[in-house]
């Protein structure tokens, strides 16, 4: 992968120039942190996931953080669970940096995220996330965008690729492709991949909804453990993301989305097209940069497994250095990166 260390003077001038436009990004950070130092994210980029910007978009009234110019080439990065949108916070500053302008919203049941009606049913199914992003570029006047992502994230991604890929410019999809369907779910996984779905099946419960009410910090916490056993994060830094599951309809959303996942949950009759076409598991045609850590610790498909997926432009990067299941806070470089990679790709 192309690296942004080693700056050369004109090109430190050059990034400064470019940070004159990007509101809430320091050259100094983004030169500190394409180097691989350990910086802090400064006042003013932070301000920008701190103090989200929100929008009426569709079903929501979207809570998002938005850096870098306005003229630049939309990036949109999408979290997964149980994680937020500080995922994408140093990337971010380094896309930034590059002249991209880089939007990223919480997803429906987090953060600064909320239903316009109390009447909308609590849905987590993919496909009505996938829309949510549609009505959010929509919302925003994005024709199309380079589309990121991990966890539901990635799968959210992987979607829009296939459902819209003229809005979709180039996609970064951590893990590969997630898209799934309640119908292949019934097909059982070898024991230690299902070892590894624990939580579905806890989730599908009437206890377990209880026990991630009762304990949703904690039990999110176990599993930024578990997902990625290397990662030393700090309380301060989890802190930060939990925050986001404080949200009203965070716990219905998380339970629906498993549930509906294996069968036990139904979706919505408005979202019926949408989910044959995915059951088929569609082939993704725009340019695509795959990541995968050498020390993900949630369930993964093999990047063996997903590659003839991908009919367009395509590479893929397995991440050294102990780099688990949140792939793009522990290696906001990488992640930045492939980002520009997959932007490339596309032209």
């Amino acid at each position: 992968m192309k690296t942004l260390s080693n700056f050369s003077k004109k090109a430190i001038i050059a990034l400064a120039v470019i940070m004159s436009l990007a509101p809430g990004v320091s050259s100094l950070q983004a030169q500190q942190i394409s180097e691989g130092k350990e910086s802090p994210i400064d006042t003013s980029a932070s301000s920008q996931f701190q103090n989200t910007k929100k929008i009426r978009a569709g079903l929501l009234d979207v809570g998002y953080a938005e850096v870098g110019p306005k003229t630049g080439k939309p990036v949109i990065l999408l979290h997964g669970w149980p994680y937020d949108i500080h995922s994408f916070e140093k990337s971010s500053v380094l896309l930034a940096a590059k002249g991209y302008r880089v939007l990223v919203p919480y997803l429906r049941g987090y953060g600064t995220t909320t239903f316009v009606s109390p009447k909308t049913i609590r849905n987590g199914q993919q496909s009505a996330v996938a829309l949510d992003i549609i009505a959010f570029m929509d919302a925003l006047k994005i024709d199309k965008a380079i589309i990121g992502g991990f966890d539901w994230g990635a799968r959210t991604a992987d979607i829009m690729a296939v459902l819209w890929p003229e809005r979709v410019s180039a996609l970064v999809a951590v893990s590969g492709y997630l898209i799934g369907s309640p119908k292949a779910n019934e097909n059982p996984l070898p024991p230690n991949a299902e070892f590894l779905w624990w939580y579905q099946y806890y989730f599908a419960t009437e206890r377990g909804y209880k026990g991630y009410k009762n304990n949703t910090e904690a039990f999110n916490k176990l599993i930024w453990k578990t997902a990625s056993p290397k990662w030393s994060f700090d309380e301060e830094t989890y802190q930060r993301s939990a925050k986001a599951f404080n949200n009203p309809d965070h716990v219905d959303l998380v339970i629906h989305n498993y549930r509906w996942r294996l069968g036990l949950a139904p979706g919505e009759k408005q979202y019926d097209e949408l989910e044959a076409q995915l059951a088929k598991s569609p082939d993704i045609k725009v340019p695509t940069v795959t990541l995968e850590g050498d020390a993900n610790g949630a369930a993964f498909p093999l990047p063996e497994n997903y590659a003839s997926k991908y009919k367009g432009k395509y590479v893929h990067h397995t991440l050294t250095g102990g780099i688990g299941h949140n792939l793009p806070q522990e290696a906001p470089k990488e992640f930045a990166d492939a980002v520009i990679e997959a932007d490339s790709l596309s032209r």
